[in-house]
């Protein structure tokens, strides 16, 4: 078979994986998308409870929805925000059933590499097209050749660990029992009477930290004694709860000031500047902090852990990637979305050429391609898409025009400029952090009066 005649490879049926399938149809080019779990979207499905802080009009795609209109498929109001499960449902699942037969369930990739080729072979390495081997889930393999490969498989299944370092905390692995890496559905029974009147410890500093705050402090105003000690690597600047109402994604701005009245209501302690290095039991089995600095906090009863995610490589050790040592993204993205310099709405536009490796014919996209950087949104997924399409189908002139407007954070950088201890505290909107400090900032404010009543507002 010739290779124009293969199929394009797509790993991951999530929302940008997707939206990549319906680029691909649009120009007439087969692909083929493997899909670990049983359904469209499963990692969104996993966090289902959770509301996007972008509306509707930011989190479809075009080439998605032209495939999807002779369906009789509705967009919803372009101006509300879908929860995670109204992403699934009503438009990642209805494209999944609009491509059909060119999605395999069940398919997990084990291993890419190109045909006879392991990555240390030059000799008409690029002629040859690409080889993936799948797992399925009645325990068969098989191998599966291709013309190029989109890894649209996101991080998901790979969070960060609360050790500081980036490796486990001492202890941590131990204590599993007691910690979660993803936000709690609070509104499940069984997940509600696992935190309601206890004590637990949230660490991290973005978005999914401020919504662990928030609904927790709204367990805490009907179950007493439920209480959050959000643990901080960094301090606690005016920047430090996002751009407020200065972010040009309003429910955004609202979710950071959610978690700003969180601790101000006293439905929370912050910590700052505490880099865990230790899990231990308590006498009790309860679970204590320990810092590099040999503090120690208080017990706690469970623990909440949001420090981000990484790319799982481990299936593209035999290709050729040229990724940042830092970020494990792109080479040439990697500057574009530092998180020591950019957020969400600083991020330049960029495409298949920030998105390409040495090994020609691969591209890793959506969260996938930010490697370790916090500061993706759906939009950005879907333009990557469209541009790295285009590549594939010869169309340079289209794969090269970029254009990408992203909404302002309202903040001057990103997280890791307020990662220093030892800087210097700030009041205002600077990125300036403060010593390290337990901070109990204020009582009686409720969550959703300092919020402006974000009760029903999108994370």
């Amino acid at each position: 078979m010739s290779e124009q005649k293969l199929p394009v490879v797509v790993i991951g049926a999530g929302p940008v994986g997707l939206a990549a399938a319906a680029h691909l149809v649009e120009r007439g080019i087969d692909p083929l998308v493997l899909e670990a779990g049983p359904a469209a979207a499963s990692a969104v499905r996993e966090w289902s409870h959770v509301r996007l802080f972008s509306t509707w009009g930011e989190v479809t795609d075009q080439a998605a929805e032209k495939l999807l209109a002779p369906t009789g498929w509705t967009k919803p109001d372009s101006a509300t925000c879908p929860s995670g499960a109204d992403w699934a449902d009503l438009y990642v699942q209805p494209l999944a059933d609009a491509l059909g037969d060119r999605i395999r369930y069940g398919a997990r990739v084990t291993g890419v590499s190109r045909a006879g080729r392991d990555r240390i072979v030059d000799a008409d390495r690029e002629s040859q097209p690409f080889v993936l081997h799948l797992a399925t889930t009645d325990g068969r393999e098989e191998r599966i050749v291709a013309r190029a490969v989109i890894d649209a498989s996101g991080t998901w299944t790979t969070p960060g660990p609360a050790g500081a370092g980036g490796l486990p905390a001492l202890g941590e692995r131990a204590a599993a029992d007691r910690i979660v890496y993803r936000v709690p559905d609070l509104k499940d029974p069984a997940v509600h009477a696992r935190y309601a009147g206890r004590r637990t410890a949230v660490i991290g500093s973005g978005a999914s930290a401020f919504t662990a705050l928030a609904t927790l402090a709204d367990v805490a105003q009907d179950e007493p004694g439920t209480h959050a000690v959000w643990v901080l690597r960094r301090g606690i600047s005016g920047s430090t709860f996002g751009g407020g109402e200065a972010d040009q994604l309003p429910a955004r701005g609202a979710l950071g000031l959610a978690a700003k009245a969180a601790v101000a209501g006293g439905y929370a302690d912050a910590v700052t500047g505490f880099r865990t290095e230790a899990i231990e039991r308590a006498d009790d089995g309860r679970l204590v902090l320990v810092g590099d600095d040999d503090r120690r906090l208080d017990p706690v009863d469970e623990v909440i852990v949001l420090t981000g995610f990484r790319p799982d490589l481990s299936f593209l050790s035999e290709i050729r990637l040229g990724l940042d040592e830092r970020l494990q993204a792109p080479i040439e993205l990697a500057p574009l979305i530092d998180p020591n310099q950019h957020s969400c709405g600083t991020v330049y536009p960029h495409g298949h050429r920030e998105l390409s490796h040495p090994e020609q014919g691969i591209y890793l996209v959506g969260m996938k391609a930010y490697g370790r950087a916090p500061t993706f949104l759906a939009m950005t997924g879907y333009e990557q898409v469209r541009s790295v399409t285009a590549a594939i189908a010869g169309d340079r002139e289209s794969a090269d025009r970029v254009e990408l407007t992203l909404p302002e954070t309202g903040v001057c950088g990103g997280a890791g400029l307020f990662d220093d201890p030892a800087a210097a505290q700030s009041d205002g909107g600077g990125c300036c952090a403060p010593s390290p400090q337990l901070v109990q900032l204020g009582t009686g404010a409720s969550t959703a009066a300092a919020a402006g009543d974000s009760s029903g507002g999108c994370r």
